[in-house]
C-alpha cells in the first residue's frame, strides 16, 4: 500500500494493524492453553485463560474507537476504507475467539476433577489442533494479505466440522454405554463445541482478507459440514 500525504494518516492505520496483531497474538495463545488445559485438567492454566480475555476485550474497544475516529478525522475511501472497516470485523471475531477459549477454560474449572480415560479427550485435542493451524494461518494471510492463504483457511473449515459431527457421536455413544459419564461427556460436547465456532470465525476473517484485498465477498457457499443438529444415536435392537 502506498504512503499517504499526511503520515499521519498512515500512522493511524499501522496502529490499527498493531493492535489487531496484539489480539491475534493473545487469541492464538488462549486457544493453545485452553487445550493444553483440558488434556492437562490444569486448573491454574484454565484461570490464566479466563484472566486473559479481559485484555482481549479491552483492545476489541480500542480497535472499534480507533476506527471510528479515523473514519471521522481522514474520511477514508477505496483500500483504506476497506482496511478500517476489516480492522473492525477482524477484532470483532478475535474476541469472540477468546471467549470461546474462555467457555473451554471454563468447562476445564468443571471437570477437573473428574477421571475419565484420556483417549475421550483426545478427539477433541485433535479438533482444537486443527483449529489453532487454520487461526494461525489465517493470522499470517491477514498480515500480509494473503488472499490464496486466506482461500485455504476457508476451504478446510468443512474439516472441522466433519471431525466435530464424529466427536459428537462417539460422545453420545458413551453417555449411553455408561451413565456416569454423561457429565463429563455433556461437558465435553460444550468444549468441541467452542473449538468448532472458533474455526467459524477464523473463516470470517478469511472471507474479511478477501473482501479486504479485493473489495468482493468470496464466491460461493461457505463449506459447512456440521450435521449435528440432525444427527440421531439408533438405539439396538432389543437394548
Amino acid at each position: 500500500m502506498g504512503e499517504h500525504i499526511v503520515s499521519s494518516y498512515d500512522n493511524d492505520l499501522e496502529d490499527l494493524r498493531r493492535t489487531i496483531s496484539e489480539m491475534g497474538g493473545i487469541a492464538e495463545k488462549m486457544m493453545a492453553e485452553a487445550s493444553q488445559a483440558l488434556v492437562q485438567r490444569d486448573r491454574a492454566l484454565a484461570q490464566a485463560v479466563i484472566s486473559a480475555d479481559s485484555r482481549l476485550d479491552i483492545l476489541q474497544r480500542e480497535v472499534e474507537e480507533k476506527a471510528v475516529l479515523l473514519i471521522a478525522r481522514r474520511q477514508p475511501i477505496a483500500i483504506d476504507l476497506r482496511e478500517t472497516i476489516s480492522a473492525i470485523r477482524v477484532s470483532n471475531d478475535l474476541e469472540r475467539i477468546g471467549d470461546l477459549a474462555k467457555n473451554v477454560a471454563k468447562r476445564v474449572l468443571a471437570i477437573s476433577e473428574e477421571y475419565q480415560p484420556q483417549q475421550i479427550v483426545i478427539g477433541v485435542q485433535h479438533m482444537s489442533d486443527l483449529v489453532q493451524e487454520q487461526l494461525k494461518d489465517v493470522l499470517d494471510a491477514y498480515a500480509t494479505r494473503d488472499v490464496k492463504a486466506a482461500i485455504d483457511v476457508w476451504e478446510r473449515d468443512g474439516a472441522v466440522d466433519a471431525l466435530y459431527n464424529s466427536l459428537f457421536r462417539a460422545l453420545l455413544t458413551y453417555m449411553m454405554e455408561d451413565p456416569r459419564n454423561i457429565s463429563f461427556c455433556t461437558h465435553l460436547l460444550f468444549c468441541a463445541k467452542n473449538v468448532e465456532r472458533v474455526g467459524d470465525h477464523t473463516t470470517n476473517v478469511a472471507e474479511t482478507i478477501h473482501y479486504l484485498a479485493t473489495g468482493h465477498t468470496i464466491d460461493g457457499d461457505r463449506p459447512k459440514d456440521d450435521a449435528s443438529n440432525y444427527a440421531t444415536i439408533s438405539t439396538p435392537a432389543g437394548a
